[in-house]
């Protein structure tokens, strides 16, 4: 049978209501995409999918259609737009009971909770990156590990204290450094702060984390800072990947976190690392924070801070080498972002 596909204008708020309403039905709420389509029967949606980036989401066909390849269809046509904006690696969200439909049409499954799966498909997948981290950074997975998971935005002397707590209580170290390019100071920038500031720290090794930890892959809502339905499932695929993946493959056997008062992402996230990683055979250790001057530490008072011109007063909580960048060209070009976003 010959359906209608089409692209939904994301501008239109009436063609927007149109699939809101047709996913209500399967209590899937629409959201967050750069790219929709729906298929028509006599002009009447009987399925849809979205994308956001290389994330396949918002998946629903009508039950009376069901079986009839439309999966197929509407996978297909996804796939078409990310191969034309050169995206041959792909992820897909979408509740458990549609995982086969996924794995009927080549997607692995990664992840699954009781209320999401998480699958992907493409030219590589979970496995071949842990593969080629290990041998990037000639990991000697014989060894045990204790491990951070760390966005340093930007490096202070919170993370260091914490880095050096676990690399006096442990023989080897490794920080994962949240890759993602989300935040006012780039990947690049962070990743040689840390490394910098800890080459003193023999037993510790500075990592990218991969899109497989805290990304908008595994963990969209990190980014958007958001307490809704979802949070609860995005920390847990988080941290079941974490467990299952990395610290299998690594010979992970610890975490260190910083405790966490104000942020309710970062809380929850600490809630689910504490109930999930056990399983997993790894520790959780949960320390508290290194204060200056009766307040915690962190990289979001650092910036608020910047916002206010204040950078006399960083000085006391980062280290020289964040100091230094701050005071670059680099660092100017940064503080003057921070001023104009608050």
């Amino acid at each position: 049978m010959y359906y209608d596909i089409e692209v939904i204008d994301l501008n239109s708020n009436a063609e927007f209501k149109i699939v809101e309403n047709f996913l209500s039905k399967f209590n899937l709420k629409y959201e967050n995409a750069d790219y929709t389509i729906v298929l028509k029967d006599r002009k009447n949606v009987i399925a849809t999918c979205s994308k956001l980036g290389k994330i396949l989401k918002c998946f629903a066909i009508d039950q009376d259609y069901q079986g009839e390849g439309i999966s197929n269809i509407l996978v297909s046509k996804i796939t078409e737009k990310l191969f034309e904006e050169g995206v041959y690696h792909n992820f897909v969200f979408t509740k458990p009971e549609n995982t086969y439909l996924f794995k009927r049409l080549g997607y692995s499954l990664i992840i699954e909770t009781d209320k999401v799966s998480l699958l992907e498909i493409g030219n590589r997948k979970i496995e071949d990156v842990l593969s080629e981290l290990i041998k990037k950074y000639d990991i000697d997975t014989t060894k045990e590990y204790a491990t951070l998971v760390m966005n340093c935005n930007p490096f202070t002397l919170g993370h260091r204290y914490l880095i050096e707590k676990a690399s006096n209580e442990n023989e080897n170290v490794i920080v994962f450094l949240v890759e993602e390019d989300k935040s006012l100071f780039p990947f690049n920038l962070r990743f040689e702060l840390v490394k910098n500031g800890v080459k003193d720290l023999r037993n510790v090794l500075v990592v990218e984390s991969t899109e497989y930890i805290i990304s908008s892959t595994t963990f969209p809502t990190y980014f958007l800072k958001e307490n809704d339905d979802s949070l609860k499932e995005y920390t847990k695929i988080d941290c079941n990947i974490f467990g299952k993946y990395f610290a299998t493959k690594l010979n992970i056997k610890s975490r260190y976190v910083g405790s966490e008062n104000s942020c309710i992402v970062t809380k929850e996230y600490n809630s689910s690392l504490n109930e999930i990683l056990p399983k997993y055979d790894i520790d959780i250790k949960i320390v508290d924070r290194k204060q200056h001057a009766g307040q915690d530490i962190s990289a979001s008072n650092v910036r608020k801070l910047l916002s206010q011109d204040k950078i006399e007063s960083i000085k006391e909580i980062v280290p020289s080498v964040t100091y230094d960048l701050l005071l670059s060209r680099e660092g100017e070009k940064i503080r003057n972002e921070i001023k104009r976003n608050r």
